[in-house]
C-alpha cells in the first residue's frame, strides 16, 4: 500500500513538472505517515483516506511552489503543516516559519521537524495577531487560515515592504476581494492553480505590501 501511496505522489509530481530528490520523496512520505498517525488520536485534518491527503495536501501544497521566490516565509494558521512543511521540503534552502494557536498542531510540527531533521523550520504556538518578530517575513502564505481581510489585518504587521502575502483559495473569491480598500485591490494577481487528482477549482490570491 505505501509503495502505491509513494507512485501516487510521484507521479503527481511529475504532472506538475517539478522535480524532487528521492530524499525529498522520502521525507514527504515520512510526513504522510505522520500525518496519518497522529490524525488517528488528535484529529488534525479531517481527511482520513491517505490518497486523499496526497492530493488535497501534499500536492496541493506543492502546488504553489513557482511563486516561493523569496527566503523567509511565514506560513500562518499552518494547521498540521500545510502548506509549510511540504514547501520546506521541497525549498532546503529557505527557512519556514510555522505558526498556529493549536498546541495540539504545533506540538505534531514539532516531531515532524525532529524526525525530519528539517533545519530549515521554526514551529511557533501562537495567534498570528501576537505573534511578535524583529525581522518581518518576505512571504506570507496561508492555506485555510482566514478570509483576505482578515488575513491581512491580523498578519500585515509581520510582512516586510516589498513582501507579498499568498492566499491560497478554493473558488476565486470574489466576495473577499470586493471587501479589501481600493488601493489594495489594485496590487491583487491571482493564478489558478493545477493540481493533479483534484478536480475543485485552486486559486492563489498574491497581494503584494507596497509602501503607500
Amino acid at each position: 500500500m505505501v509503495e502505491s501511496q509513494r507512485l501516487l505522489l510521484v507521479n503527481g509530481i511529475k504532472q506538475m513538472g517539478l522535480t524532487l530528490t528521492t530524499g525529498q520523496v522520502d521525507a514527504l512520505m515520512t510526513y504522510l505517515g505522520l500525518l496519518v498517525k497522529w490524525n488517528q488520536a488528535y484529529n488534525l485534518t479531517a481527511i482520513r483516506d491517505p490518497n486523499t491527503m496526497i492530493e488535497r495536501h501534499l500536492l496541493d501544497s506543492l502546488s504553489v511552489t513557482p511563486y516561493i521566490d523569496k527566503d523567509h516565509i511565514l506560513d500562518v494558521g499552518t494547521g498540521p503543516g500545510l502548506p509549510g512543511i511540504p514547501l520546506a521540503i521541497f525549498f532546503p534552502d529557505r527557512h519556514f516559519t510555522l505558526l498556529d494557536s493549536n498546541g495540539k498542531k504545533t506540538r505534531f510540527l514539532t516531531q515532524v521537524k525532529i524526525q525530519l531533521e528539517l533545519d530549515n523550520v521554526t514551529v511557533v504556538q501562537s495567534r498570528a495577531e501576537e505573534f511578535e518578530v524583529k525581522q518581518p517575513f518576505d512571504i506570507i502564505v496561508s492555506r485555510a487560515f482566514a478570509s483576505l481581510c482578515d488575513m491581512l489585518q491580523n498578519t500585515h504587521h509581520l510582512c516586510a515592504d516589498e513582501g507579498y502575502f499568498l492566499a491560497m483559495k478554493g473558488l476565486y473569491p470574489e466576495a473577499e476581494i470586493a471587501q479589501l480598500d481600493s488601493k489594495m485591490t489594485e496590487q491583487i494577481e491571482a493564478y489558478q492553480l493545477s493540481v493533479p487528482g483534484c478536480d475543485a477549482q485552486r486559486h492563489l490570491i498574491k497581494i503584494s505590501n507596497k509602501p503607500v
